[in-house]
């Protein structure tokens, strides 16, 4: 069985760890927004909602509207998962072909702690991932941001751009999704006993995340290797290189592109010294890595860096506040993860 290991941080080989501190005393020090890049048309069979919930999952709230206006989970869309101790906002869409909402459905979703922040009718379902990216306000506190390396950790990260680290929310509390995850594959995957995916994802994030910590510890997490593929910032747009030179390098530590680690899925296999790290994934955890192909899961990319996007610092009594975008599926939880040791 797997246990949950304890990955490397990009600035403890200079600053040392991180010192304990707290970023979630409370749901209100927790604040997303989630960022569409477009807007929806005003007119069509769905409805869209932008709701900000505290306390509740995503699916608490797809649970809730379900009920409400009479259809079934399947007919409600949302981009992304947000986090159940927090205050969040984020849009889902309902299908009501013909028909409309409730007349008291926004005051029937408040009296359940949700409010309805904006709400227009769209030709489309919301699916999942659509989203551009995700706004964060976070308030932290404790012995960490009392700490005189406090504000070099955080200019750090903002110069050089953080490790894109799957939090520690995929893996469930203790790992156990993990070790979920690993006896289904080791039996192999059926659909029917994982409808979302959420294994093979639980899995294939674990191996990234394995990747990852052992680039940084060799310090190339952040710099193009022989064998690379790059992907560009702010997109998903990726290519291959055969071999460094002074123009990659020069755009990486621009954070123009960042080097991608492997999802690990049905695919070829990596080139050149970039190679040898999924190599090593392959031999430390072959039971994953082969259960993960027997399902037929497409290999794909992410990247190993992220950049903070408006990033801000403000200090308060006892605290300070964060804020700061991120492009979606990166983790707050990873940012806090070089800034912090939760307690």
């Amino acid at each position: 069985m797997i246990n949950m290991p304890e990955w490397q941080r990009c600035l403890d080989a200079q600053l040392g760890p991180p010192k304990p501190g707290q970023y979630r005393a409370k749901p209100e020090d927790f604040w997303v927004d989630e960022q569409l890049d477009f807007t929806p048309e005003a007119h069509g069979e769905h409805l869209w909602l932008r709701v900000e919930k505290r306390n509740q999952t995503t699916l608490d709230v797809v649970r809730i509207l379900g009920s409400l206006c009479d259809v079934t989970p399947r007919d409600i869309g949302y981009s992304g998962m947000k986090d159940r101790i927090a205050v969040t906002r984020q849009w889902l869409s309902v299908h009501l072909p013909g028909r409309d909402a409730p007349s008291s459905l926004a005051h029937s979703l408040n009296a359940q702690g949700i409010t309805v922040v904006e709400q227009v009718r769209h030709p489309r379902k919301l699916k999942r991932g659509v989203h551009r990216t995700n706004r964060f306000v976070l308030r932290l506190s404790g012995e960490a941001t009392e700490s005189e390396d406090f504000t070099g950790r955080w200019e750090a990260l903002c110069q050089y751009g953080v490790p894109n680290y799957f939090g520690p929310q995929r893996f469930g509390h203790k790992g156990h999704n993990l070790q979920r995850a690993e006896a289904l594959l080791n039996r192999g995957w059926r659909k029917r006993d994982d409808r979302q995916g959420m294994m093979l994802s639980t899995a294939r994030s674990f191996l990234f995340n394995e990747l990852l910590s052992a680039r940084i510890t060799d310090d190339t997490w952040s710099q193009p290797l022989a064998g690379d593929t790059l992907m560009l910032d702010g997109t998903q747009s990726v290519f291959s290189i055969d071999a460094t030179d002074a123009t990659l390098m020069a755009r990486a530590a621009a954070l123009d592109v960042h080097p991608t680690g492997v999802l690990w899925g049905v695919g070829g296999a990596g080139q050149g010294d970039a190679a040898s790290y999924e190599a090593q994934l392959l031999q430390q955890h072959p039971a994953l890595c082969s259960g993960l192909e027997r399902s037929g899961v497409k290999q794909a990319r992410r990247a190993l860096r992220m950049r903070l996007l408006e990033p801000q610092l403000a200090w308060e009594t006892g605290a300070v506040r964060l804020s700061f975008v991120l492009p979606r599926g990166s983790f707050a939880t990873a940012v806090l993860g070089e800034l912090l040791v939760a307690n």
